[in-house]
């Protein structure tokens, strides 16, 4: 039974935070929690289905995860994860050891404002801005007790949708005859964390989701790159057509000058 609430006492602080408290409803109480610290770090609204924590299989699972889109953006959402698993099998001693989350399904909106903003771009700056100071590691008694070491060996993310939304910005000479793309990601890990001695326990969650955003953000602007080098090279092309017809239309009024 103590390992039991261990492990429980672990998901607990990995999703809230630090929140120290074993709730009778530990599925309803993470799913709050990941609601209310979420809404915190990102400074934007986070909802969550349902959680499942099963502790015969060693794994908690999140459903529906929805990140609205920060101020200054659509009404649509920025992130909508259909599930997301933690792999807890193992983790009985500190550092503790979840050895995979795995992120599945997710759809992601990539939306860049008249300034070329980009929506994931500022919600990896509220989480900076908003990330726990780590004063908890100033006290061992605290870091051994309150706030214990952990490590998460893989984040790996599968079947992500892409949406690449360039409506609002303004693409000078590059005319696009759409200006939203949809893409799908191949599988991507996004690392570990924690590696090698483990990271408190209150910074774990945050860490996390500034992975998986660092890696979201760099592939959403490869993919937004790819479309506008396409049609940068169109252009350049129509340019190169438009110049040899002027220059054909040149050569044959020349040549009816020399046969007239």
């Amino acid at each position: 039974m103590k390992k039991v609430l261990v492990i429980l006492l672990l998901i607990v602080v990995i999703i809230a935070g630090g929140v120290m408290y074993l709730a009778s409803n530990a599925n309803d109480f993470i799913r709050t929690q990941i609601e209310t610290q979420g809404t915190k770090y990102l400074a934007t609204p986070v909802s969550v289905s349902a959680v499942d924590l099963s502790f015969s299989e060693g794994k908690l699972t999140i459903t529906d995860i929805d990140v609205e889109n920060p101020d200054g953006f659509s009404d649509e959402d920025a992130l909508s994860l259909d599930a997301v698993t933690l792999d807890i099998a193992g983790a009985t001693q500190e550092p503790y050891r979840i050895q995979e989350i795995t992120v599945d399904g997710p759809e992601i909106l990539y939306e860049v404002d008249a300034s070329g903003q980009g929506n994931l771009l500022v919600l990896k700056n509220n989480l900076m801005e908003n990330l726990p100071t780590g004063e908890s590691e100033s006290t061992p008694s605290e870091s051994e007790g309150a706030n214990p070491k952990l490590i998460v060996d893989e984040i790996t993310v599968s079947n992500a949708k892409l949406t690449l939304n360039f409506e609002k910005l303004d693409t000078g000479d590059i005319e696009l005859d759409k200006k939203v793309y949809d893409v799908t990601l191949p599988t991507f890990s996004a690392g570990s964390i924690g590696q090698p001695d483990g990271l408190p326990a209150d910074q774990v969650g945050a860490a996390v989701v500034s992975k998986m955003l660092d890696n979201v953000i760099a592939q959403a602007k490869a993919e937004a790159k790819k479309v506008l080098a396409e049609k940068a090279k169109e252009k350049v092309q129509e340019k190169i057509d438009e110049e040899k017809e002027k220059l054909m239309e040149k050569g044959k009024d020349k040549l009816k000058g020399l046969f007239n």
